[in-house]
């Protein structure tokens, strides 16, 4: 017990504050219960707070955000920015990820008055807009919609003291190369450059040798090897097989992944495991993006356990306690199987990837398990076996149908905090804005969703269901009791690769007009056309028509008629020839 005289110790100082980083942002990761940095982040904030560019190779989990984000705000705390003109800017492949960077970021930002701002494809532009206009010090953007702003004159990157690459590996993937140079290029050559990539080859590297000054590299782990904490299986089955041993999975308790190769895939079998029973929400670049957000809010809450996902659209998830992830469809390389793995075993944690493997596939999962570098464990799968319960917690579906779950778009999430000092304002409900900006864009058709699409409604306000997304259509059951296959696989009957667009599908437009050429049109069909041509015969055409005298008609020139058949001095047709004085034909 101290002497009256004498006070209580006290503590010293956390390790984030020796790292250099102001108070304001300690206490805010305090709140958080972040009292401690991860190995990427001790490495990594030092430098960046002194200036120097940084190449950072971790995988998914490793504490980039913060690793890049801290050293960023502090940097910037204390100026305004200037109209248009952002400070620091922040590159990100997808939406999902750049929404989950914003929320990572901005309350901790709030307590140095930094203001930030997501400016993505398939989100309101006349918002992100008008956040420019009042000024923002973070940028956290995907590339095409942040080249469509600084083409309108809306954004300069002139002011840029630091630019951040999140991903840059997966940027490249999705072919955002020439842009993010473009981007870069316009920033300050003196201004300072972070990059940050699971990986090191190919164009990431043309990205580090161009725009990195001596950066000093800071690497968790080797770019290529698995998490030691993940545990691998690799479960060869059978075509009859496939489902009912991935429903008995999907069925398991704890949140899951699955991952399929295609958009109409990620449907399909949301609406099959809706069959046998099991709750199971669908996320990808075809939704709208008020439902992608709902889908992984209520994902990260525990409202749907199961999330059926492709894999542009997983690059955005950022979910803490995914156990397992199983492959249904095998991805196409080993980084795509280490960056879909990388959703579980996250920050030390364990975690279970499964690979469904088909006989036809094996040959080619075992080559793409080497080159990851792993070594997974191999059964022979069949529904109810007991090792399926034992590896990845199986259970046996209840059988009884249910609706296949949507999200209620309808409901408020929990407000984010992005006007006043925070920067954007992104207010719900009010008065509309304009069309041009507000509206919501349907995303392209590459997954990213990136490059804005005009015309539309306000954001989350057109709920009405996308005309070529089954998806978004209402469910209705088909007459056979079995569920239909998904994936990308060959069938049985007939061989047609699975996905794409079905016999359920709305029907494709037939247009049986042949090619619009120019010149003149023969008297006889064109090719592909008879039909038409053999309909419309007998039928008068309208020019064909004298359409009698009206009153407000002025009196014909001498020479000519002003409707009717032509004379029989004149032609019925051809070219016209030059007499010298006139033409006649």
């Amino acid at each position: 017990m101290p002497s009256l005289g004498e006070s209580a110790p006290e503590p010293g100082p956390s390790e984030f504050e020796l790292l250099g980083l102001p108070k304001p942002l300690i206490s805010g990761l305090a709140k958080q219960g972040i009292d401690s940095p991860f190995p990427i982040q001790s490495a990594t904030i030092p430098d960046v707070l002194a200036g120097h560019d940084v190449l950072g190779r971790g995988q998914t989990g490793s504490g980039k955000t913060l690793a890049f984000g801290l050293p960023t705000m502090a940097r910037l705390a204390g100026v305004r920015p200037a109209p248009g003109r952002p400070r620091a800017m922040i590159l990100v492949p997808t939406r999902e990820l750049a929404l989950q960077v914003h929320d990572a970021l901005e309350p901790l930002g709030r307590g140095l008055g930094l203001r930030m701002k997501v400016v993505v494809g398939g989100m309101s532009m006349g918002k992100q807009i008008e956040a420019l206009r009042r000024g923002v010090d973070i940028v956290i953007a995907t590339p095409g919609r942040l080249g469509d702003l600084i083409r309108q004159g809306e954004c300069s990157l002139g002011e840029v003291e630091v630019s951040v690459l999140d991903e840059a590996d997966h940027m490249c993937d999705l072919g955002f190369f020439p842009v993010v140079t473009e981007l870069l290029a316009q920033t300050p050559a003196d201004g300072q450059r972070l990059l940050f990539s699971a990986t090191l080859d190919g164009d990431v590297d043309k990205l580090v040798r161009r725009f990195l000054h001596n950066p000093i590299t800071h690497s968790v782990a080797p770019a290529t090897s698995p998490v030691d904490t993940m545990e691998h299986h690799v479960m060869q089955v059978t075509r009859d097989d496939k489902f009912d041993v991935t429903a008995e999975i999907a069925n398991r308790e704890g949140r899951t992944i699955i991952f399929v190769r295609t958009q109409h895939g990620v449907d399909r079998l949301c609406k099959q495991l809706a069959r046998v029973g099991v709750k199971a929400g669908g996320l990808h670049g075809g939704k709208r993006q008020n439902q992608r957000t709902r889908i992984l809010a209520e994902f990260r809450e525990g409202s749907v356990n199961v999330l059926v996902c492709t894999d542009v659209a997983a690059r955005g998830i950022h979910v803490d306690n995914i156990s397992l992830v199983l492959h249904v469809d095998p991805p196409q390389d080993h980084k795509s199987y280490l960056h879909r793995g990388g959703r579980t075993a996250r920050a030390g944690e364990k975690g279970t990837v499964v690979t469904l493997v088909l006989p036809n596939e094996r040959r080619s999962t075992d080559a793409l398990t080497r080159r990851a570098g792993i070594h997974p464990f191999r059964l022979k799968a069949t529904p109810g076996h007991p090792r399926l319960a034992e590896v990845a917690g199986a259970r046996v579906p209840s059988g009884e149908p249910i609706p296949v779950w949507e999200p209620d778009v309808r409901k408020p999430l929990r407000p984010r905090r992005e006007g006043g000092h925070s920067g954007g304002g992104e207010r719900r409900g009010g008065r509309r804005g304009r069309r041009d900006f507000d509206g919501e864009r349907r995303p392209r058709r590459h997954e990213d969703g990136d490059r804005p699409f005009a015309g539309g409604a306000a954001a989350g306000e057109d709920r009405r269901p996308r005309r070529h997304a089954d998806g978004d259509r209402p469910f209705v059951r088909p007459a056979q009791d079995q569920p239909r296959s998904f994936g990308d696989d060959r069938r049985r009957d007939g061989g047609r690769a699975r996905g794409g667009f079905r016999s359920d599908d709305r029907p494709i437009r037939q247009d049986d007009r042949g090619q619009r050429g120019a010149g003149v049109r023969s008297d006889g069909p064109a090719a592909g056309t008879g039909s038409r041509y053999a309909a419309d015969r007998g039928r008068p055409f309208s020019g064909d028509r004298d359409r009698g005298v009206r009153s407000d008609d002025r009196a014909p020139r001498d020479g000519y008629r002003s409707g009717g058949g032509r004379t029989d001095e004149r032609g019925n047709g051809g070219f016209r020839r030059n007499s010298g004085t006139r033409f006649e034909r």
